[in-house]
């Protein structure tokens, strides 16, 4: 904006004076008006330029003196990063255990944000995914990230290149196993030189099932002295719906599908995202259509999340040296009950899931759904339909000589919301707080390979999810 002069030195003519301004009655008064509108411009400019550095100067001091903070959530005001936030402000308010503040590009949404969570002091960091240089100034002030910045297909690789780089421990809740796969072979070695541990699938895909299959390992261990070398897991029931971020993941990757048909081949592999000299030749079962389990004594229809799940779950039993056996096999799907009834429901379900992925495919049938049926990032049920919702999900354990273990993992609000922020709260704060930097170094993990037990405590402990040994 036009700058105003300031005034001219004492013993010099003011130029923006007239020069006969002195003789014509009133001027005198004029001028002095004049020389302090003057004066307030130059001190309103002084203090916009002071205000500006002081601004400045906190930021780069939060992003050069050191981790400030124990967990940054990065993208802190879409749907559920409101959730995760609204989570760890009830659960470390009056706690000094844990260091957050919340980032986004946004910064008055932020301060709205901040105003609704009831915390004045909350620090903000202001920070965009098309800004490198901004998540390389935000990762300096964190030991971990959270993200729920998605698509992470299409928004989270910036993020993910920044805390590699940095050395800054990483966690998300994505369901994008082509993402994965592509930011592994992109970024590992780089998180490993750096000591960055990332850590995709800390919501509902694919806390339960990971941690759920480890649960049921450890117990097995402890009993048979010996793995299940087959498990499967089986949604028993569940209220709720899944998060529009998830739906929107779904749907980019039947677009990259649809431009890419070798990653359908890439899909289907079980072992997409295991590393890349991992070939155990062991034909993994799948559910995709209706079919009868006599070990659940019901029928069962294919589970959607199962995609993802299942590869996270077999990257896990590479990562740990086939604790689960080499043999390992494992697959998911939604128990519909006994007899005809059930047989009818697995029926539906299962044409449900498979018309929903030929229509996502196609993009005319792609557009009508993102358009009309399912729910748009950002979007999601209202705090009691959350508090509503809940799941159920039972896994069954075979040894390899024939030995069985059942165990159950709940969840005490929908999966998609509820739990899903709860879940992703305290796995970053167990990155934060119960992994050193000696118990596993920099690499891409998977949920149940670097927590364990310990966030299995957590999510007990605080956020309403069991784990049970029923048999």
């Amino acid at each position: 904006m036009p700058v105003a002069k300031p005034a001219a030195p004492a013993g010099r003519p003011d130029a923006s004076v007239p020069p006969t301004s002195a003789a014509v009655p009133g001027t005198a008064c004029a001028v002095g008006a004049q020389r302090a509108i003057i004066a307030i411009a130059i001190f309103a400019r002084y203090a916009a330029i002071v205000a500006a550095r002081s601004l400045n100067d906190e930021l780069m001091s939060e992003s050069t003196s050191g981790t400030n903070y124990d967990v940054v959530v990065f993208g802190a005001t879409s749907f559920v990063g409101q959730l995760l936030c609204r989570y760890l402000s009830e659960r470390y308010r009056d706690s000094d255990e844990l260091t957050w503040a919340i980032a986004g590009r946004n910064r008055s949404k932020l301060e709205n944000l901040r105003d609704e969570l009831g915390q004045p002091d909350l620090p903000l960091i202001t920070a965009d995914a098309t800004d490198p240089a901004s998540l390389q100034q935000l990762c300096a002030t964190t030991r971990v990230v959270i993200s729920t910045v998605g698509p992470y297909a299409l928004y989270g690789e910036p993020m993910i290149a920044a805390c590699a780089e940095s050395g800054t421990d990483y966690c998300d809740l994505t369901g994008e196993v082509q993402w994965i796969r592509r930011m592994i072979h992109k970024y590992e070695d780089a998180a490993q030189a750096s000591g960055a541990r990332i850590v995709h699938c800390c919501g509902f895909d694919s806390l339960p099932s990971d941690l759920g299959v480890f649960f049921l390992q450890q117990e097995a261990q402890q009993r048979f002295v010996q793995p299940c070398t087959r498990v499967k897991m089986r949604v028993k029931a569940m209220r709720g719906t899944f998060s529009g971020g998830t739906v929107a993941s779904l749907m980019n990757v039947a677009r990259e599908v649809a431009q890419d048909p070798e990653l359908r081949k890439e899909l289907a592999n079980p072992y997409s995202i295991c590393p890349t000299n991992y070939h155990p030749n062991v034909r993994q079962p799948n559910v995709k259509f209706a079919a009868y389990d006599s070990d659940m004594n019901s029928w069962v229809a294919p589970f959607i999340m199962a995609a993802i799940n299942t590869r996270v779950v077999q990257r896990s039993n590479a990562l740990s040296d086939q604790s689960y056996g080499a043999e390992f096999q494992y697959d998911e799907a939604m128990m519909t009950g006994r007899g005809a009834k059930g047989r009818l429901a697995a029926s539906g379900l299962a044409a449900g899931v498979g018309g929903f992925m030929i229509g996502a495919a196609v993009k005319p049938s792609r557009w009508a759904l993102e358009r009309f049926v399912v729910p748009k990032p950002g979007e999601g049920p209202s705090p009691e339909s959350q508090a509503d919702g809940f799941y159920d999900i039972r896994f069954h354990g075979e040894t390899a000589d024939g030995h069985e273990l059942r165990a159950k993992v709940t969840g005490d609000r929908d999966p998609g919301y509820g739990s899903t922020s709860k879940m992703l709260g305290e796995a970053g704060a167990c990155l934060a707080l119960d992994i050193a930097d000696s118990d596993r170094p920099g690499g891409f993990w998977t949920p149940a390979t670097i927590f364990g037990q310990r966030l299995i405590e957590r999510l007990q402990t605080h956020a309403g999810v069991t784990f049970e040994i029923t048999s």
